[in-house]
């Protein structure tokens, strides 16, 4: 329900800009409105549409296809399972609702590992492969269950650890040290996901307390600052090419061990990577609408000025109240993060283009495409793969993470880099 009033709101705002520009225009106005306003609307919206499908749904099937088709050897080989019992302690915590050695529990460990490794592609198809284990144990199929809620919430809180991607783009962008904003993205990116974790623990009453669920949160930390500790002792150079090398091997790894442990049980591995890669087909067919859908509103939403209206405000009333208000510079890539992941990558790549890579709004932008993940896209994508319909405090929980995210990175760019 919440989905659909945001949906609605997008369009609805987008006419609302659109108009207020053309009759400001007319007023005497042009240097904040213009006739080309509905045209370029139009415009956006139908290329929008056409994107969604050929260009990311498209793509979409040849790698769910594949990765669905590798996660189904994995499950008949029994490696799912064999993970499913390393994490099942803490994840009994954190998702009571679901068995200690139900296959959902390997498929979460393995698309949390892919997302802290940066390998959002391999991501997606393990993340939906686990909401589809999770929704037959979901016993009111149009709402979502607090498994869900509280895979959703820690998926769209972003915790990367190896953040590849980002460092190549600032690499393109000419920075001198791309891999400068290794450790505030970290930092940034591990407040958002505790901010997740605490606000959907509270709603569902898990207790923070306990010793088990204490000494795994205690080790992932050690584990992220041993990383922490490991990649700043390499030279920027080299800190990159590492971290690339350790993401894809780590991946590749975890494929040939799902194959070689099906060899040795004895399955017939190629025909099981057909059966998983059909089904991997039919997830993408049922997403496509709600791509379509989401990004089309989305991208009204970016044309039609109400972005650049509602920096301006913001700037005037950081400006008015006497802080320091050059991080405004960076909250385009932080405004649509939750929106589109392509939008949010351009408006940093924009940043860093027009501020510089080096500069302090180039830094913090990149910061920010790290620190969280896309909220909505996550959610239209994830809820709509298995038909979910009410996603009672999702949203909230996204957001939350999203809001702890941006706050950490702009305090942690201020003393990192002022």
């Amino acid at each position: 329900m919440v989905l659909n009033y945001i949906w609605i709101g997008f369009f609805v705002i987008a006419f609302a800009v659109g108009l207020a520009k053309l009759l400001l225009f007319y007023l005497g106005y042009p240097e904040y409105g213009g006739t080309t306003v509905f045209t370029e609307m139009m415009k956006a919206a139908f290329d929008m549409a056409k994107v969604s499908v050929m260009d990311i749904g498209l793509p979409l099937i040849g790698l769910i296809t594949f990765f669905m088709g590798i996660m189904k050897i994995g499950e008949k080989s029994g490696v799912v399972n064999v993970l499913a019992k390393i994490i099942g302690p803490f994840f009994s915590r954190v998702f009571p609702q679901i068995p200690k050695d139900h296959p959902a529990v390997g498929f979460i460990m393995m698309n949390f590992a892919a997302n802290m490794l940066g390998l959002d592609n391999a991501a997606t198809p393990m993340g939906l492969k686990a909401m589809k284990e999770m929704q037959e144990l979901n016993t009111d199929k149009d709402t979502a269950s607090d498994s869900q809620i509280m895979f959703l919430v820690l998926n769209t809180s972003g915790l990367t650890i190896i953040p590849i991607t980002i460092m190549n783009y600032r690499s393109q962008a000419g920075a001198q040290d791309p891999s400068d904003i290794f450790i505030p993205l970290l930092i940034a990116t591990t407040f958002s996901t505790l901010a997740g974790l605490i606000y959907v623990g509270i709603k569902q009453k898990i207790n923070f307390l306990d010793k088990v669920f204490l000494a795994y949160v205690g080790g992932i930390l050690l584990l992220i600052a041993g990383v922490v500790a490991y990649f700043s002792s390499l030279p920027p150079a080299k800190l990159q090419a590492v971290s690339s090398l350790v993401s894809n091997f780590i991946l590749f790894a975890l494929i040939i061990a799902f194959i070689i442990m099906g060899f040795v049980k004895k399955i017939d591995v190629f025909s099981t990577f057909i059966d998983g890669a059909k089904d991997g087909f039919e997830v993408v067919v049922k997403l496509i609408p709600y791509l379509v859908g989401f990004l089309v509103a989305i991208a009204l939403f970016r044309t039609c000025g109400a972005l650049d209206f509602l920096l301006t405000g913001l700037r005037l009333a950081v400006e008015a109240i006497g802080f320091d208000s050059k991080w405004v510079d960076a909250m385009p890539t932080a405004f649509m993060k939750p929106l589109s992941g392509g939008g949010a990558r351009a408006m940093m790549i924009e940043t860093m283009n027009t501020k510089g890579a080096d500069s302090f709004a180039g830094r913090l932008s990149s910061i920010f495409q790290g620190a969280a993940d896309t909220t909505f896209f996550i959610l239209a994508v994830y809820f709509g793969s298995v038909g979910i319909k009410k996603t009672r405090y999702s949203v909230a929980g996204g957001l939350i993470a999203d809001m702890a995210g941006v706050i950490a990175a702009i305090w942690i760019a201020y003393i990192f880099f002022d």
